[in-house]
């Protein structure tokens, strides 16, 4: 299907350009949300007596965007969540619970405008994009972590999985030798109760 565009779209093309894209994307996406128009010559018409309105309409949009990302840009965010001893979360982070953290710093962010590609179910920092308008993308940052102090030793740079891990390991390898000492003193009193 031929469509014009209304704004900039991603991967697609420029305001005004018109391009091809599938039916079900077309119908599904673009002309819902008044990204596109379909290409015939009646809105071929409409869209030159009303482009000056539409670049305006944008550019508003778009300076919007740009003074609310000065604010957002390099947000970190602190999200609690429990874990297993591995660091794999029970559950895992999506872009609701995202949305719901920022909208706790008073930002009015939408589900859709958050680059996740798929959620998160370790614990660890991640970066990701938010996309505010097709031309302003920011990144924050997201602190996975099992409480604040732990959040805070991620945030300093230290692999607290790694941590826990050499932990588990070192009381591992203590609780063998004090079993090994135990065995060693009991196969030694068995020795000399037979020697008597």
């Amino acid at each position: 299907m031929d469509i014009i565009l209304l704004e900039r779209v991603e991967n697609l093309g420029e305001l005004g350009e018109e391009v091809t894209v599938k039916n079900g994307f077309a119908r599904n996406f673009l002309l819902p949300r008044g990204k596109a128009l379909i290409a015939n010559d009646k809105n071929r018409a409409r869209f030159a007596a009303e482009r000056d309105i539409i670049e305006k309409r944008n550019a508003e949009a778009r300076s919007e965007a740009q003074s609310q990302g000065q604010s957002l840009d390099g947000t970190e965010l602190v999200l609690i969540r429990q874990s297993s001893d591995t660091g794999n979360l029970y559950g895992s982070v999506s872009t609701r619970d995202i949305v719901d953290a920022l909208a706790e710093k008073d930002f009015k962010v939408r589900r859709g405008q958050i680059k996740l590609d798929q959620p998160i179910k370790t614990l660890g920092i991640y970066e990701m994009d938010v996309r505010l308008h097709a031309e302003v993308a920011v990144t924050i940052t997201v602190n996975v972590a099992r409480s604040q102090e732990e959040a805070d030793r991620q945030a300093a740079g230290e692999n607290v999985i790694e941590t826990i891990q050499a932990e588990q390991q070192g009381a591992a390898a203590e609780q063998a030798a004090e079993m090994a000492e135990a065995n060693a003193e009991m196969m030694e009193s068995v020795r000399e109760s037979d020697e008597d």
